[in-house]
């Protein structure tokens, strides 16, 4: 089952402007999807193609890489005849796939490049983490893009929910709530989400198996598996501090502030120790990292703490399975508690990772915010995320609180924007309800979050 991916126009838009001058490097975690969707641009786009998988290529090929990158014509007969294929100057694509496993061949790109006959594609999962790179350069010549997991919209595609989604789009351009029938039907999407996530083959095996939530949880629990295999692959320096804090992530994410309490794990432990166990779980795109911010402005990076971080993991379909064990996914009650809101206290958890991963596909860094107050020895100001337009003109910062449940307080929100209103663009609720305007507070319904 092939679905629509929004990433296609970004590899056309590099066809028709960049492909002479420069590789695509396609950059994501396990089963995104990367290699299905780079294939069917080949087939539409290209007159002809060849895909290398690195998983699992003839030694004819590997030798070519070896021995004959300074004949070119010779090297190009060779892969020609390898995968039965005609090459043809400027209609052709070669695709370098899963290529961190053969770092040489990224080597290459400079050359092939420069060579100009054909145009190349690399995608790679774990690809820039150090021990994948170290013994080769690193080529210019190459213009990385990250892919995600299926946002909301692409979800709501795959379930040929397109109206819907024109809808919901018209009603956040208008700033007006959706009729409260089709609200209702938005949120019930929207958990759907949740629920099954943005993994291509879980939702392939929801679909195809009657919307079956445990069909789909068994394709996560093997993602899952892969995940876990990559961390046993990871430098043994810091191998186990990454297991230790991938197997926690459920954990941390069900406290109330949502952070990494690396005392939970080792009571001795502090950032300094973990800050390579962080790097790995953010490069690998397995987790989305959201860092404090001291000074929420828009020159966020500047002010991060990175003392005090949360770990999202990068798909909310994978953290239901993560979280829970087969027998609660198997019997169905788990769904049934989540999609009737009678599980406050995950469904939070879920929420707010749902939210995190929508952000995080619309290409934002994750911070928050949170000021202890000494006199009253605890914090009185906590705001989930804070997002920046990058503009230079007319900067500003845009705080956002989000709420799982029906009844909620805003105070964290109330005292952060008297404190910093001017440096503040909008200020937004993310919440179950239909949308609202509140004491000039956006009050977003989740589902219009991919419109931020």
């Amino acid at each position: 089952m092939i679905f629509k991916r929004k990433i296609y126009d970004k590899l056309l838009d590099w066809k028709n402007h960049s492909s002479s001058e420069k590789a695509l490097l396609v950059e994501g975690a396990r089963r995104i999807g990367k290699s299905t969707i780079v294939e069917e641009f080949a087939k539409a786009e290209y007159k002809s193609y060849i895909l290398i998988d690195f998983n699992d290529v003839s030694k004819v090929v590997l030798d070519a890489f070896d021995n004959y990158l300074n004949d070119l014509d010779t090297f190009f007969l060779i892969l020609s005849t390898e995968y039965n294929k005609t090459l043809y100057p400027k209609e052709s694509l070669i695709i370098f796939d899963e290529i961190q496993k053969f770092p040489k061949a990224r080597q290459s790109i400079k050359k092939l490049v420069k060579d100009g006959r054909y145009d190349y594609i690399e995608t790679g999962s774990l690809i820039s983490i150090k021990e994948n790179i170290q013994d080769i350069t690193v080529p210019s010549e190459e213009r990385p893009i990250k892919m995600y997991p299926m946002d909301f919209e692409e979800f709501c595609w795959a379930l040929n929910e397109e109206k819907m989604i024109d809808y919901i789009k018209l009603c956040f351009k208008k700033r007006i709530p959706l009729e409260e029938g089709l609200h209702h039907k938005a949120m019930l999407l929207f958990k759907q989400y949740m629920l099954v996530g943005g993994m291509p083959m879980p939702l392939a095996k929801y679909l195809e198996n009657n919307r079956s939530f445990a069909a789909a949880d068994a394709e996560k629990r093997d993602i899952l598996t892969l995940y876990r295999n990559d961390i046993e692959k990871a430098d043994k320096s810091y191998r186990a501090k990454i297991a230790a804090i991938f197997e926690q992530i459920p954990a941390f994410l069900s406290k109330h502030e949502k952070r990494v309490r690396l005392s939970n794990i080792d009571g001795n432990a502090s950032y300094p120790l973990y800050e390579e166990t962080f790097y790995w779980l953010g490069d690998s795109m397995i987790c989305n990292e959201c860092f404090c911010c001291d000074d929420p402005n828009v020159g966020l990076s500047f002010n991060e703490d990175r003392a005090y971080i949360k770990c999202y993991l990068n798909d909310t379909g994978l953290l239901v399975s993560h979280a829970f064990n087969e027998k609660e996914i198997a019997n169905g009650e788990l769904y049934r508690q989540i999609l009737r809101d009678n599980l406050s206290i995950n469904e939070g958890m879920l929420f707010e990772n749902a939210i995190a991963q929508c952000l995080t596909a619309n290409g934002y860094k994750l911070y928050f915010y949170t000021h202890y107050n000494e006199e009253n020895h605890r914090n009185d100001m906590e705001i989930d995320f804070i997002i920046s337009n990058g503009s230079k003109t007319k900067p500003k910062i845009f705080p956002i609180e989000v709420k799982s449940g029906k009844r909620y307080e805003t105070k964290s929100l109330t005292k952060f924007i008297g404190v910093y209103h001017q440096r503040i663009g909008e200020s937004f609720i993310i919440h179950t309800k239909n949308f609202a305007i509140k004491d000039n507070v956006i009050c977003l319904p989740s589902y219009m979050t991919f419109l931020l």
